[in-house]
């Protein structure tokens, strides 16, 4: 049927009903109505509509509907209008057309409009009868209809439209009427907010005020999602972004606003732009991570972020009003880092182009404007040149140009502004100004451009000095002329030229001039680095220009296959410069993707070498990727056979064991996840070492147990280990394996490995041993002992000889072992280390023989040079021998502290030298004293043949030496000593004795404070009962450092005390963990009382970091149990509050959320405790004890004074789960059903528990959806009890509201199946209510069930 014969049959039909009545209408005088004629008359006009629609295909049903209800629109009598709008409904009422059709055709009309008075209140009464034939998806979209329509009527109408405007008021009364429940509420809300949004004019206030009150009903839902105080949560850049993969502190990009979840009417103050969270991030070195992080920023993508670019603008305005205020006593040094950390700042962002420079520089003079901030416009200055130095020649004249504006707001001098002191390192501050005219005028003459204005008057006398410092030649760097002259032309070649070749001058060296290094390496003569003050003076563009010549001189001399090594002032200043975050493209790139590769191509491995040194003792903050990157290049480097040096392989091996175990527990999962998944899988596992792949084991340990993630949640960490377990077979001690998290445990006793037995490898070193002896042939001994594949006990036999035969290793030995390499010879240690082990029973512990062993053992390492120490002990240490466990710790024992060998040496290196290598100019003079008082041999250059020695070729070495290779394997050494159960040597503990000895070595640790973190978080169950090794290991490294740092810069003055006494009873009072949080508190507030230092070279990244984990070290270190120590830190807040003021309260309980969810997880726990505690007291446990959403809501309630003691839980709750790590927070479910199901009786209880998980629903949709899973289960299988025990339900409408939430924003469908029996036996208000979450239809919902059983 075409539209057209569907259009004339219903005008047909409408026809004939209206004629009928038009007749009834002319002889009304003579027609008497009955009830029966009035039915007889409805019933034919509805058959005949009824006939006509029958034959519509239901394709052409809407065509048809409109059709008619236009004809209607026709009509202009009030009864016909009302008598064939009363057919719809007839329609409807007998199932001929559903509801919904007629109601979008109704709604559709283009001549709906309150104008039409009659049409309009008609149309919205037949919705009103029928819309309860409509589903809740129809009821939906009616209702956004109903609303848009609605928009049009003005709100300063006449007063005689309010009875038209009534009618849809009461339909959207209706369909948002909670009772009827003809569709979800939260679906109502969300399309009362698509329409009526804040942003734009919401409909007439008659109707406005329903809507409001509707969308206020939700509000309850809302705070139950929220984090208290959320805007006052604060996080620490280098932990807060690495606990958290997911968003929680992402912002929006364009306007600072935090991205809430689903339609819901939030707090003000959440839906404000944050925009003294980005600043306080932005104020902190290394935080631009962080910041791409929280806009969700990408280096890949270009685009312009104007509201970061806004507070770049004021912190510098904030800065220079800081300048403004300080006086000149102030730190120079402080001042001159925090412009540094500014304009790296703004050199980043600007580069990517997340910021534009122009806006920039416009925004500030705006800002500026009438301010008269002169005494910080130097500074400025300084930051803008950094980056038009460096960009000025790529980019047109005219997007600089803005900066005249600022010359003429900051420079107004009548006079010229006379030269600074050219001695101090603030002179480059004071001539930025005319570098950058200088730069601006070069780049006009370069694009033949006149110049937009003269040189300045007030810059005269600079630009004559300038001018003048380039006629001298004998420019000196005992000031900072040079660097004047670099920033003022580093753009013009011509003049250039003559300062920086000063600079490389006096770094490089000439051929004539030469130096040695350790094993009498010829090196060029200068020793003497740049010093870091006068780097720092240099813009980013000469400090580009000058690492751009090293390494071009370095690639060239690995080209060259020069004779003579670099000069240690050359490797020196290369290092500084790789601290630069600014300079990353040509410095820590460069050096990992383009220097390393070249030196390894052309085989240059003097260089290489050199390069390893430079990241194992120099580098710090090098970005995990980084690291990894060059793990993968040092274990391809190791399979090839020209690495199979002795010198160059250990130094491979120590570049590597610092990587793996300087990896932060927060970065192992990305980074190896990542690394696993890229193609080709790089090689970051070695395919030899055993030691490496048990130290990434253990680092991967340690990583589950600290992030809280003790269960293989993806693939990769099952396929590193089945793929270590290919490469290296190994089995694990069950001391160590009791302290690896369950699941990794279960893998390795899942996976036994045979080793041969002891009584084997005895049978087969004295079969070797005899061939030894009875052997003659001088190439047949060498042929057999050298064979590939053969037995790995040469070693054992070199020992036996020196023990039994009581004379030298014969030059045959050595060939020998020359003619294995490094590499099998690691082979060869391992059995060793099992042999002498073995040997060496206790029974002749003490005895003559057993010196004798240890003696020619030493002989071994220190006069034979036959193994390194460090290798030794790192073999002996991770040797599987829980057997003889104490005799392996024996052994090491002997080795490391009864001989003067290595002791001697660890006392000289620690005596002579200091770490604070940036701050010095004499570290090789340092350096070669230690080499020449202790000449440290690579090859085996005892007693040789002299008809044919074998000659070595030794590498330069300009930063390590044995006693910092032994860093990282006293690391570990420790942590398997701690493993064990007891272990005393003649009764004097040998972890005192090592760190007595040894630990004055921790002074050169490159992370002292993480190591103490590690080692006391994860072995925190075993050091509970240990609090004399937790005092000692703590104080022998704050110890190490006292001659470095100030008595403050670690332990707090009551621990110092403590360290002091005898005794380990010690139980701090409230009042201490008051002042140790405190300290956190004023340290993220801005007001730290740590010692001020240059970051770049600290273990952590600025000052909050570095105070969490002091803190966190200190309370782990306490002789007290761990759940005492967390229910002192809740106290903190929970019974100090009255002590702190009311306005910093969220900012303890940030600090206090911090250190907990930082510690281990009896610690935390604790938190657990308290919650289940408050549930089960009043006024939580009575119905009706409390007006949940009062008491709850934190901010509210403190701001009265009407705070209770469950607010203040509810609230740090909030700030621990907030900081918490995925691992801690995934165990919320697990913590629902094993602590609150089986207590949770009330309603109250549980919005107080809706209110503690709600929060933290997306953060587990973000990074854990099982669990999220399990929670919502949870919450259902709760709530079952409370319906059963409650007698009446007084926030029904809350908690729908709330589990509405959880299903349109999170799990959607994916827990039907399991909540829906759930649903079926709630009580029918609650079951109506939920019946479109499990899909029950009215009918079913309805049925009334038996009446819950009180318990």
């Amino acid at each position: 049927m075409s539209q057209k014969s569907i259009e004339d049959t219903i005008i047909d039909v409408v026809r004939d009903i209206l004629h009928g009545e038009a007749i009834e209408a002319a002889l009304c005088s003579v027609i008497l109505h009955t009830e029966e004629s009035l039915q007889w008359k409805k019933e034919h006009c509805f058959n005949s509509l009824k006939t006509a629609l029958a034959n519509v295909p239901q394709e052409s049903l809407d065509t048809a509907l409109k059709c008619y209800i236009t004809q209607i629109y026709n009509v202009q009598n009030a009864s016909r209008v009302e008598l064939l709008l009363d057919l719809l409904e007839g329609l409807v009422e007998y199932n001929v057309v559903p509801a919904k059709p007629i109601c979008d055709a109704l709604l559709d009309h283009e001549l709906l409009s309150y104008n039409a008075s009659l049409m309009w209140t008609k149309t919205f009464q037949l919705m009103r009868k029928i819309i309860g034939g409509v589903d809740y998806k129809g009821c939906r979209d009616l209702l956004r209809g109903i609303l848009e329509k609605c928009q049009g009527i003005k709100e300063d109408e006449n007063v005689s439209v309010m009875p038209d405007i009534d009618t849809p008021v009461n339909l959207v009364a209706h369909i948002l009427d909670r009772n009827v429940c003809l569709l979800p509420a939260y679906l109502a809300v969300n399309e009362i907010n698509k329409v009526c949004p804040e942003d734009r004019k919401w409909p007439h206030w008659k109707m406005g005020n329903i809507l409001a009150d509707f969308v206020h009903s939700f509000r309850p839902a809302a705070q139950m999602v929220t984090v208290s105080g959320r805007t006052h949560l604060l996080p620490v850049v280098g932990y807060s972004i690495a606990i958290s993969t997911s968003n929680v502190w992402r912002l929006s990009s364009s306007c600072l606003k935090f991205p809430l979840n689903g339609p819901l009417p939030y707090d003000k103050e959440l839906s404000e732009p944050q925009t003294g969270l980005l600043r306080y991030v932005l104020e902190q070195p290394y935080s631009r991570d962080m910041v791409c992080n929280m806009l969700g920023l990408n280096k890949q993508v270009k685009q312009r972020c104007e509201v970061l670019e806004e507070q770049l603008v004021d912190l510098v305005v904030m800065a220079m009003e800081r300048s403004e205020n300080d006086d000149a006593s102030n730190d120079e040094c402080l001042s001159q880092l925090l412009w540094q950390h500014l304009s790296s700042q703004v050199i980043y962002f600007v580069l990517f182009q997340f910021a534009s420079f122009p806006h920039m520089v416009v925004s500030l003079y705006e800002k500026l404007k009438g301010r008269n901030l002169n005494k910080g416009r130097d500074h400025l200055m300084w930051v803008l040149l950094q980056f038009i130095s460096g960009s000025i020649q790529k980019n047109p004249l005219k997007e600089f140009l803005p900066v005249m504006k600022l010359y003429d707001l900051l420079y107004p001098d009548k006079g010229m502004i006379p030269m600074p002191d050219v001695t101090k390192a603030q002179s480059t501050h004071g001539v930025a100004a005319t570098c950058i005219w200088i730069h601006l005028n070069k780049k006009a003459q370069t694009d033949t451009i006149k110049p937009p204005r003269p040189t300045p008057h007030a810059l005269q006398e600079h630009c004559e000095f300038l001018k003048q410092s380039l006629n001298n030649k004998n420019l000196s760097l005992n000031d900072y002329k040079i660097a004047l002259l670099c920033n003022a032309y580093s753009t013009n070649n011509d003049y250039f030229n003559l300062p920086m070749g000063k600079l490389v001058e006096s770094i490089y060296g000439d051929s004539k001039h030469t130096t040695l290094l350790p094993g009498n390496i010829v090196a060029s003569a200068p020793t003497q680095p740049l010093a870091m003050s006068l780097l720092d003076s240099l813009t980013v563009h000469a400090k580009m220009s000058l690492i751009h010549s090293i390494v071009h001189r370095v690639i060239k001399q690995a080209k060259s296959k020069a004779t003579i090594a670099q000069s240690p002032a050359l490797i020196e200043t290369y290092s500084r410069l790789l601290v630069y975050m600014e300079i990353e493209s040509l410095g820590i790139k460069g050096f990992i993707s383009q220097l390393l590769p070249t030196v390894f191509t052309h085989n240059a491995w003097g260089i290489l070498h050199t390069l390893l040194e430079m990241f194992s003792y120099r580098l710090h903050h090098t970005q995990p990727h980084y690291r990894i990157q060059l793990l993968s290049h040092l274990h391809h480097l190791s399979q090839s056979p020209q690495t199979n040096q002795n010198q160059l392989q250990l130094c491979m091996e120590s570049t590597a064991l610092r990587l793996i175990t300087g990896l932060g527990s927060f970065e192992v999962q990305p980074q190896l996840s990542r690394i696993f998944n890229e193609p080709g899988r790089p090689g970051f596992l070695s395919n030899e070492s055993e030691e490496l792949n048990r130290v990434l084991v253990l680092t991967i340990a340690r990583a589950m147990h600290v992030t809280g993630v003790d269960s293989f949640s993806s693939t990769w960490p099952r396929e590193i280990l089945n793929q270590i377990m290919a490469n290296t077979p190994h089995n694990w001690s069950p001391n160590t394996l009791a302290n690896f998290p369950p699941s990794l445990a279960e893998f390795f006793q899942a996976q036994p490995q045979h080793r041969d037995d002891k009584n084997t490898l005895k049978r087969n070193v004295e079969a070797e041993y005899k061939k030894w002896k009875t052997m003659a042939n001088e190439n047949d001994i060498i042929a057999h002992f050298s064979m590939q594949g053969s037995s790995t006990v040469f070693l054992c036999i070199i020992w036996k000889t020196l023990l039994e035969e009581n004379r030298g290793i014969t030059p045959i030995a050595y060939k020998v072992l020359d003619r294995l390499g490094p590499r099998s010879v690691s082979a060869h240690l391992r059995t060793f280390s099992d042999y002498i082990v073995s040997e060496l029973n206790l029974n002749s512990a003490g005895g003559q023989h057993f010196h004798k062993a240890i003696d020619s053992l030493n002989e071994m390492v220190w006069r034979y040079n036959i193994v390194t120490i460090d290798r030794l002990i790192l073999c002996l240490a991770l040797r599987n021998v829980d057997e003889d466990a104490r005799l392996c710790y024996l052994l090491i024992h002997m080795l490391l502290l009864k001989p003067q060998d290595f002791k001697s040496r660890v006392q000289e290196f620690v005596k002579e030298n200091s770490p604070e290598h940036w701050l010095q100019n004499n570290w090789h003079e340092k350096h070669m004293a230690f080499h020449r008082k202790y000449p440290e041999k690579f090859y085996f250059e005892g007693i040789q043949d002299l008809s044919s020695p074998i000659q070595h070729q030794y590498l330069p070495v300009y930063f390590g030496n044995v006693c910092l290779r032994f860093l990282p394997v006293l690391d570990i050494l420790l942590h398997r000593i701690l493993e064990q159960p007891s272990l005393t040597t003649n009764n004097l503990n040998l972890f005192e004795k090592i760190l007595e000895s040894l630990g004055v070595l921790y002074k050169f640790h490159d992370h002292p404070i993480t190591y103490l973190y590690n080692t006391l978080h994860y072995y925190h169950k075993i050091l509970v009962q240990r609090a004399a090794y937790k005092r000692r290991l703590v104080t022998t490294i704050w110890n190490a450092h006292q001659e470095i740092r100030p008595s403050t810069w670690f332990l707090t003055e009551d621990y110092q005390r403590f360290s002091h006494e005898e005794s380990l009873e010690w139980v701090p009072d409230l009042d201490y963990y008051v002042r140790i949080i405190g300290r956190l508190v004023d340290t993220i507030d801005g007001k730290s009382p740590f010692p001020n230092c240059d970051w770049r070279f600290n273990e952590f990244p600025g000052p909050a970091a570095h105070a969490l984990y002091v803190t966190c070290v200190e309370l782990m270190a306490l002789p007290v149990p761990g759940n005492v120590v967390g229910n002192s830190l809740l106290d903190v807040v929970m019974k100090s509050s009255t002590q702190l003021q009311r306005g910093k309260v969220m900012s303890w309980m940030n600090a206090v959320g911090l250190v907990l969810t930082a510690l281990p997880e009896t610690y935390w726990i604790s938190l657990n405790n308290k919650i289940v505690e408050t549930i089960c007291s009043l006024p939580l446990t009575v119905q009706g004890g409390c007006q949940p959403f009062q008491v709850f809501n934190f901010t509210t309630s403190q701001t009265v004074f009407a705070e209770q003691h469950m607010t203040y839980l509810l609230a740090l709750s909030h700030a621990v789960w907030h900081h918490a790590g995925i691992g801690q927070l995934s165990q919320l479910s697990v913590f629902l059903r094993d602590h609150l199901k089986p207590v949770v009786k009330t309603e109250e209880q549980f919005l107080y528990v809706c209110h503690l998980v709600g929060p933290f629903l997306q953060r587990l949709h973000s990074e854990r959806t099982r669990s999220l899973m399990e929670l919502v289960v949870e919450l259902y299988e709760i709530l079952v009890n409370v319906d059963k025990s409650c007698d009446h339900l007084r926030y029904l409408d809350p908690i729908t509201d709330f589990l509405y939430h959880i299903k349109y924003m999170f799990v959607g469908d994916s827990v039907k199946n399991e909540i829906e029996k759930i649903i079926r036996n709630f009580r029918q208000a609650l079951t109506l209510r939920l019946r479109f979450i499990s899909h029950i239809n009215l009918e079913e919902a309805m049925t009334p069930l038996a009446p819950p059983m009180s318990t």
